[in-house]
């Protein structure tokens, strides 16, 4: 059977980490939060895709950005307004390569405490991956290279070949390291394409 993996987030799930902080302290304050950088939400929240606990990882922003307390503390109870709907166009390619007897599998950067909110969301999209690998389940995310180790014992045999679908460069770099066909997602019609040309598409 042939297998395609994907990532999730800015390939199949849209995600915004503003919307959900700004419920509580407003757009303005959100954005700067986010992308002022003043605080470095991207690598605080890489540490939660790679496992630590939400409640640790705001005690050390806090300690450090106590002036960002309320937009700390506003992420996790609103995560749920971060997910902005599905990537268009992506679903509708999840659904053919389903209905082709694709095997399909996602590799995920995503906190552990969270995950839960993409299953209630799109339980549709899900229900046609017959595995998901959560960085935050595992305690390491992507690019570290064990996380495709561990990739590869969920599917029970060899990376090489397998076409991976990941939005983020340096997850593609480490994914073609470790023997995948990596593709960079831009879009789905790009994506179309390039499965097309691959023979599992149409």
């Amino acid at each position: 059977m042939t297998t395609v993996v994907f990532d999730l987030g800015g390939v199949v799930v849209q995600w915004d980490p503003v919307p959900a902080i700004a419920a509580v302290v407003g757009h303005e304050r959100a954005q700067h939060f986010v992308h002022g950088g003043e605080f470095d939400f991207a690598g605080w929240n890489h540490q939660q895709d790679a496992g630590r606990t939400f409640a640790e990882a705001e005690q050390v922003a806090t300690a450090s950005h106590p002036h960002f307390a309320e937009e700390i503390a506003a992420y996790r109870p609103n995560f749920a307004l971060s997910l902005r709907g599905l990537v268009p166009g992506t679903d509708g390619l999840v659904r053919e390569l389903h209905e082709r007897g694709t095997r399909l599998v996602a590799l995920t950067n995503w906190p552990a405490e969270t995950f839960h909110h993409a299953l209630e969301l799109y339980p549709d999209v899900f229900a046609r991956f017959d595995d998901i690998v959560v960085s935050g389940v595992e305690g390491i995310a992507k690019p570290d290279p064990a996380i495709f180790r561990v990739l590869e014992t969920r599917l029970g045999h060899p990376l090489d070949g397998i076409v991976y679908v990941d939005d983020a460069v340096a997850n593609v770099e480490a994914a073609r390291a470790a023997g995948l066909d990596a593709l960079q997602f831009t879009s789905a019609e790009a994506l179309r394409d390039d499965l097309t040309r691959r023979g599992l598409l149409g």
